[in-house]
């Protein structure tokens, strides 16, 4: 297959691939509305429709942020059949971006290109669907294993398990380029220490964090100084 054949391959591919996406989040979003307005018809039951609204304009106004920066942080890393994916199944940060990352790093594939399109879809369409296998599995067996989960031994592992899962993928990023990340790095962990309660505004700081790495990153390259494990 030559360049141009490939190039026509991958616009019909990406065609396909929207026209299935936007059908799958139109009948994902139904069912995830639809489901319990349904209970609610048949029980009989409805919700304080005016607390409701109020309730639901409080927490769009926190997170509408969040979904506007993760759609154009994530998606063009991961591409557009793997954003559908993931932007469906949840758990984008915790879950589906490692993932994706570590395919891509195994696979040897660039952001943006074709061959990242693909590797990026596969596995967080492999990692959605252990995701379903290991909820069903923990839902099934939570009632047996709920003594051993509240055990005082080991409720401290439990509550570091984010914080250990991100800590080495964190480092094995910010190990390839110690110059970029040690100033954006250090301000994050000093604004976070002196400002705990910004610990639950993580969607906008989002913002400031990538403005100062990629500011950072910009006058280290006009610099000279960008590359390598030491750049």
């Amino acid at each position: 297959m030559n360049e141009t054949q490939k190039q026509e391959y991958y616009g019909s591919y990406l065609k396909s691939v929207h026209r299935i996406g936007r059908i799958g989040l139109a009948i994902g979003v139904i069912l995830m509305m639809g489901a319990p307005i349904v209970m609610g018809l048949f029980l009989k039951a409805s919700p304080d429709w005016g607390a409701f609204v109020k309730g639901f304009l409080q927490v769009a106004a926190v997170y509408w942020t969040s979904g506007v920066v993760e759609f154009l942080v994530y998606t063009p890393m991961i591409g557009a059949g793997a954003s559908y994916l993931a932007f469906l199944t949840g758990n984008l940060v915790n879950l589906k971006m490692p993932c994706a990352a570590n395919a891509r790093d195994i696979c040897g594939t660039e952001s943006g290109s074709m061959e990242n399109e693909i590797v990026s879809t596969l596995s967080i369409a492999a990692s959605s669907l252990v995701t379903v296998v290991v909820l069903a599995v923990g839902v099934l067996c939570l009632v047996p294993l709920t003594p051993v989960l509240e055990s005082p031994v080991l409720t401290p592992a439990f509550n570091n398990v984010i914080p250990a899962l991100f800590g080495a993928l964190a480092y094995q990023y910010f190990s390839k380029s110690l110059r970029l990340t040690v100033l954006p790095l250090a301000v994050m962990c000093v604004v976070f220490v002196a400002l705990p309660s910004l610990i639950g505004s993580v969607s906008f700081l989002i913002l400031l964090g990538g403005g100062l790495s990629i500011a950072w990153g910009w006058w280290l390259s006009k610099k000279g100084k960008l590359g390598g494990k030491l750049g």
